[in-house]
């Protein structure tokens, strides 16, 4: 009851039924017409598929709606999660950020240091002095 073919065909019925009850069965069988012109069957068969549509409009609108409240319920469920998500995230973003900024300023620390004793230049190579002493193993002599 929704498709091309059915109105066409719903019309085609419909013009055939008053074709033959006027034309065909009034005036070429003279006034053996099932149906005179007011056409009250037509009407009828009309008046009863009528009904039968609006109960399938109204099962079919049912139905619609069952189906847009689950995916509605669907989005919400998914959109909470979403933003689960993404408060998840943007905390791990702001930790990155703080560790990247501890990063950077040991970094720059690090380089003050390197100014300050002069390691850029290679002044001061490394000595005997500033090396750890080897480890010295001590052994038991017997006697």
């Amino acid at each position: 009851m929704g498709s091309w073919p059915f109105v066409f065909g719903f019309f085609a019925v419909m013009i055939t039924w008053a074709i033959v009850n006027t034309f065909f069965l009034e005036h070429v069988l003279h006034h053996k017409a099932f149906d005179p012109y007011p056409y009250i069957l037509l009407n009828l068969f009309l008046s009863m598929l009528a009904g039968v549509q609006a109960a399938a409009l109204l099962i079919a609108a049912k139905r619609s709606d069952a189906i847009a409240s689950e995916v509605a319920l669907h989005t919400s469920n998914n959109t909470d999660d979403i933003k689960k998500l993404i408060e998840e995230n943007t905390m791990l973003i702001a930790e990155v950020k703080a560790n990247t900024d501890l990063l950077e300023e040991i970094h720059l620390h690090v380089a003050n240091i390197g100014l300050a004793v002069g390691a850029e230049t290679g002044r001061f190579p490394p000595t005997a002095a500033t090396l750890p002493p080897p480890a010295t193993t001590t052994q038991s002599s017997p006697t």
